[in-house]
Order: structure tokens, then sequence, then C-alpha cells
């Protein structure tokens, strides 16, 4: 059953209603069921997501992960698959999107996503990605050749002088 205020909050964030949104709601739902866990304040509950489809926007409006937060990461190998982590309890699950059945239209997809039962959506396994550290936080540094603030991660030194990735990039085809 879908519960309809929470579907309009995600329609509402990702702008259009598609099978890809209502597979992220039905991922986000389903590990809060099997984890026992609510919406992440800051990074509590961890997403690695195999793409960059559609369902992630389900995922960060239902569970609260997000890139921002940096409880929400890419690991982008095309495969309609979610790892969560609750770094409270330690415990964690990934969800792989069961085959479906294209030979469905449009309509049909939607309907049979939104009302099957989630373990004929999913298949629940054990995570393989280790959980990600926090997110951390890096002090800027102004590139010597552009001269804008970059995160101290992201400089190289090149005979003492500062370089964003850009610039050095720049410098390398010079």
């Amino acid at each position: 059953m879908i519960d309809k205020e929470l579907w309009d909050k995600c329609l509402e964030f990702h702008g259009h209603e598609c099978p890809g949104l209502a597979i992220g709601y039905r991922a986000a739902l389903y590990v809060q069921e099997l984890l026992d866990i609510d919406f992440s304040l800051d990074e509590e509950i961890v997403c690695v997501s195999e793409n960059d489809a559609c369902c992630i926007d389900a995922i960060q409006v239902i569970t609260g992960c997000t890139a921002g937060k940096g409880n929400l990461i890419f690991h982008i190998v095309g495969k309609m698959a979610f790892s969560f982590y609750d770094r409270n309890s330690g415990e964690s699950v990934r969800l792989v999107l069961k085959p479906l059945d294209f030979n469905m239209n449009r309509a049909e997809l939607f309907e049979y996503i939104h009302n099957a039962d989630s373990e004929d959506l999913f298949e629940v396994k054990p995570t393989v990605i280790e959980l990600p550290d926090e997110a951390k936080r890096y002090d800027n540094v102004t590139c010597s050749c552009c001269g804008e603030e970059t995160a101290e991660v992201f400089i190289k030194y090149v005979n003492g002088e500062s370089f964003c990735l850009d610039c050095l990039d720049c410098l390398e085809n010079e």
C-alpha cells in the first residue's frame, strides 16, 4: 500500500513519476523495515548506491541519505543495488532489484513495483563494500593559478605552488 503523502514528497523532489522512482521508494521503505531505522538526521545511516538513476531521489527523501551530508555514496557499476549501513547498530544489508518483466507496459510495471511484496522485488544480500568512513572536512587552499579556494585534499603542489586539479591539468598540457 502506497503512503500517498510520502510518495507525493518523493514525486515533488524528483519532478516526475516513473518506475525508477518507485524502485527507490520501495527500497527505502524495505530497508527501514529490515534494519529498523528511520530518517537519518546526520550520518547514522549510510547508503552506497551502485547507480545514479531516478531511484536515488526517493532514497534521499525517505532515508535522509544525501550526498551533501556524505552518507549517500556512489559506487557506479550500473546495478540496481543499494547497500545500507546503520552506524549505531553495526547492521547492514544490500538490496538488489530482481529482474523485472519488461514485457509489461509502463503502467503495468509501475503498478507491479508499487504493489509487489518487497521479497519479490529485492534480493537481500550481505554488503560487500566496507562501511565508508564518516564525511571528512578539509581546509581550503587557494590555487596559485586560478585563485579559487579548493579543498586541500584536491590540491597538488608543484615547485612549492598549490594547484587545483583543473589548473594542474592545464600545466600538464603546456
